[in-house]
C-alpha cells in the first residue's frame, strides 16, 4: 500500500538525518512524532497536515537554483508538492514533481535527506493545514532549460546567492554538496 511505504520512507530518512541545528533536530523530531501519530500522514487527505516533498533543483555546477514562483503562495519557493498515492517512496515524489514541474528531464536525486520545512497553508484541501516538506537534493544536467508548466506563476533559475527578495528557500549550507 502507498502509504505505508510513504510513511517508511519518510520514518527512515527522518531517523538517517543528522541535523546540523538545534531547531532542525527538534523539527526532526516533531516530525517523527507526527509520523507516529499518523499512519497516513503522507497523504493530502491527512487535513490536520501531511508530509510533502520538495526539490531543491539546483544547476549543474550548484552555482544556481531552480525556483518557481507559486500562484497560490504568492513568492519564490522551491518545487515540490504533495505526496501522491502511486508514488512508492517520498523520494518518488519529490523527483516526480521536479519533472512536472521544471519540464527537466534527467534530473538526478542526490541520496539522503537535505533538510526539513514547516509551512502552515490552504492547499488544495481548501482549508488550513501543514505542509511538512521533507526537502531533497536534485541535480540538472548541463544545459537545462526549464518549461513552465500550470502549476506556476513564472520559473527562472536563480544565482545561490542572489536570490530573489522574500524567497522561502533553505539554501546550502557547509557541509552538504
Amino acid at each position: 500500500m502507498s502509504a505505508e511505504s510513504l510513511h517508511a520512507s519518510a520514518t527512515e530518512l527522518l531517523t538517517a538525518w543528522t541535523p546540523e541545528t538545534n531547531s532542525d533536530h527538534s523539527l526532526r523530531e516533531a516530525f517523527l512524532a507526527f509520523l507516529g501519530s499518523a499512519p497516513r500522514g503522507c497523504l493530502r487527505e491527512h487535513a490536520p497536515g501531511h508530509i510533502t516533498a520538495s526539490a531543491i533543483v539546483l544547476s549543474h555546477d550548484r552555482r544556481d537554483i531552480l525556483l518557481t514562483l507559486h500562484p497560490r503562495v504568492g513568492r519564490w519557493i522551491q518545487l515540490g508538492g504533495h505526496c501522491e498515492p502511486e508514488d512508492k517512496t517520498v523520494q518518488d515524489a519529490a523527483l516526480r514533481e521536479a519533472v512536472e514541474e521544471s519540464g527537466i528531464p534527467g534530473l538526478i536525486l542526490t541520496p539522503g535527506l537535505y533538510g526539513a520545512q514547516a509551512h502552515p497553508i490552504t492547499c488544495s484541501l481548501g482549508v488550513p493545514t501543514r505542509h511538512l516538506d521533507l526537502l531533497f537534493e536534485i541535480v540538472a544536467p548541463p544545459g537545462a532549460v526549464p518549461v513552465r508548466s500550470s502549476e506556476s506563476t513564472d520559473l527562472r533559475w536563480w544565482p545561490v546567492d542572489g536570490l530573489p527578495p522574500g524567497a522561502d528557500v533553505l539554501l546550502p549550507v557547509r557541509g552538504r554538496k
